[in-house]
């Protein structure tokens, strides 16, 4: 891997206790529940529904006699009524894609932004970033808030921003050679885009200032981290977040441990629930991560359930904790036949087996009245000429042997998978 430079200092809060950051996360937490409650007519029907009031939060414990905040929530709320300011307080809107026709709708104050604009400069310079960097930006700028969220944290940070967004990856490359960036920030997926393009460029990664990549938007496995690490030569660290939370740089990897990102306790309460029952897991145990914000003006949430699958861990490179890589959603989690499946598991399998790239969606379909599934995967390009028939046999017997269950395995010519150039759509559904 390239040399990362030296660094600024860390923030003051980065070094703090836990003491001090548990003393800091509960006059936060009083404030942002007083704050909704008086502000939110949304969130004064939710808590007084649930027979609790911003005076029931003594500790940080009592955050479980309160209702959590789900994306079905927001829709019936669509689009302003979650807000806690008034509209004239409002200076920008973001939105996710919604799958029912509605988008979350989500909004920024200005202190909102400033704070946001620090969150991803802290990441920045947790991935190795410092104020003498070129950021080449190719999360979607618009109302997602990838793109514009990576942009003010660089420009926060000192950087020199290329605000490059999605697509266009054969002008990607060649911005990324002629301009030479020292950082990328990126979904993982077309990343590997690039590279497939850098190989049909003849453009050499190891000559290039490029030496660190943030990768968010999308659950990614370590062996991809494996796959981008070594096809480009540069440090591959992951970068958290969401819309209804903030955006990206709600947690961040730091590159000295790559151990999982740590999460800005400062500014958001972490808690793990069973995704079924609601029930707070115990310590380090597997579930649902859950989030309340601690500093947000336009548009706190309270318990808000992610969807995302981790487990909370203990501190290392700062003494705010870690989540585990994010190894699935619960609403893009596929039961098939009874067996549990992630994509990530899928993913995890074709990289381990030879002779395959990267690329692969997942198709779902109804042979009679049962759930069946087809993977396409598509051959590397040093693999031509290799026996795709022994390919696809191996393939599906390491995804029968640890994911247990059987597939369909359909093998293209190099070239052949659509190419992300954004987030990855990995699953299509055919079952209705």
């Amino acid at each position: 891997m390239k040399k990362n430079p030296s660094l600024e200092p860390l923030h003051a809060i980065e070094t703090a206790s836990v003491d001090e950051l548990r003393q800091l996360q509960l006059a936060r937490l009083k404030d942002s529940l007083s704050h909704v409650y008086s502000n939110s007519k949304a969130y004064r029907a939710k808590f007084e529904a649930h027979g609790v009031h911003p005076d029931d939060l003594v500790n940080l414990d009592d955050i479980a006699k309160f209702p959590f905040t789900t994306k079905e929530d927001l829709r019936e709320n669509y689009p302003f009524d979650f807000f806690s300011v008034p509209m004239e307080q409002v200076i920008r809107v973001h939105a996710s894609s919604g799958t029912t026709g509605k988008p979350t709708v989500v909004g920024y104050t200005k202190m909102d932004i400033e704070n946001w604009s620090a969150l991803v400069a802290r990441s920045i310079r947790a991935a190795g970033g410092n104020a003498n960097d070129l950021v080449h930006v190719s999360y979607g700028y618009g109302l997602f808030t990838g793109g514009l969220g990576a942009h003010y944290g660089g420009e926060h940070l000192g950087c020199t921003v290329i605000p490059m967004s999605g697509g266009q990856t054969e002008k990607q490359v060649q911005l990324i050679r002629d301009f030479d960036p020292d950082i990328i920030m990126i979904t993982p997926s077309y990343m590997l885009n690039l590279a497939d393009e850098m190989e049909r460029q003849g453009v050499d990664p190891r000559e290039l200032a490029l030496r660190t990549g943030i990768f968010g938007a999308e659950p990614w496995t370590h062996a991809m981290r494996e796959e981008i690490e070594q096809r480009l030569d540069i440090d591959a660290v992951d970068i958290y977040g969401l819309s209804e939370v903030m955006g990206p740089g709600v947690a961040q990897e730091c590159v000295s441990t790559k151990d999982g990102p740590t999460i800005w306790e400062d500014h958001f309460y972490p808690e793990i629930v069973d995704p079924d029952t609601g029930e707070i897991c115990t310590e380090g145990e597997e579930g649902e991560l859950v989030f309340t914000s601690l500093l947000k003006e336009a548009m706190p949430v309270i318990r808000y359930r992610t969807r995302d699958l981790t487990r909370l861990l203990p501190g290392t490179a700062r003494v705010m904790r870690r989540m585990e890589k994010i190894t699935g959603r619960c609403d893009d989690m596929m039961i098939i036949r009874g067996v549990n499946v992630f994509p990530s598991q899928i993913e995890e399998h074709l990289l381990a087996t030879d002779g395959l790239s990267p690329h692969y969606f997942i198709e779902l379909r109804k042979e009679g009245h049962l759930d069946a599934i087809k993977i396409h995967v598509e051959l590397a390009n040093h693999a031509v000429g290799i026996n795709s028939k022994d390919i696809s046999r191996s393939l599906n017997e390491r995804i029968k042997s640890y994911v247990g269950i059987s597939a369909d395995i359909n093998v293209h010519t190099p070239g052949e998978v659509p190419r992300s150039e954004g987030k990855a759509t990995r699953i299509i559904d055919k079952r209705n």
